[in-house]
């Protein structure tokens, strides 16, 4: 896929994106030839968050591998939905390294959050997912409409805000949400790209919505 950049150059863009999006659904494919990714002990034994196991036992590549699990299609399909749509947009203002740094940082904090909570709740769940990444996407993209307030209109900024209280308040009124990877993630790509963010004076943005 090509794009027109700001500085009216054509170059290739959202590869990181589909990068891995691609990820996801070759693991989710490879583990579905193997068995039923609904299952909590299957997932397990593949990698799924745990606390027990993670803390008591060290496996801390739980926190990362987790990121790369889904239970079942329609898990899967609503976290790359929303990656594709927020990603494509992230990706080209961040940049490729910076974007791919914020998705796995802000995966793995949302990731810890949602250990920290099951500590300090004492409710220990199998977990699973990239939606603690995507939040960090959410959060990070939230920042870039901000910022970039006078290129792309304050509708951007709004629209993205009404999406993640649609999406926090969807994730506490269901069961079976992790919360506390969402929102660890948002605010972990929040601050991520507050840091890593930098606005560029360009002739046209690419971060436009319609509407």
């Amino acid at each position: 896929m090509k794009v027109q950049d700001g500085y009216g150059n054509r170059k290739k863009a959202y590869q990181v994106t589909a990068a891995i999006a691609a990820a996801n659904v070759i693991v989710f494919l490879a583990l579905s030839l193997r068995g039923m990714t609904e299952d909590a002990e299957y997932m397990l034994a593949h990698g799924a968050m745990y606390v027990p196991r993670a803390v008591e036992q060290g496996e801390y590549y739980r926190l990362f591998t987790s990121m790369f699990l889904h239970f079942g299609f329609d898990h899967l399909m609503n976290n790359m939905v929303v990656l594709l749509i927020v990603g494509s947009r992230l990706e080209t203002e961040l940049g490729k390294i910076k974007y791919l740094f914020v998705y796995l940082a802000g995966g793995l904090c949302g990731s810890i959050a949602s250990a920290l909570w099951d500590i300090y709740s004492g409710n220990y769940a199998v977990s699973a997912g990239a939606s603690g990444a995507v939040f960090a996407l959410i959060g990070a993209l939230f920042y870039v409409a901000v910022r970039s307030r006078d290129e792309i209109g304050s509708s951007a900024g709004k629209r993205l805000a009404f999406m993640v209280l649609l999406m926090l308040y969807y994730g506490f009124t269901s069961a079976g949400v992790d919360n506390a990877a969402h929102v660890g993630g948002l605010l972990s790509g929040f601050i991520l790209s507050v840091v890593l963010y930098r606005k560029r004076k360009r002739k046209h943005s690419q971060f436009a919505w319609n509407g």
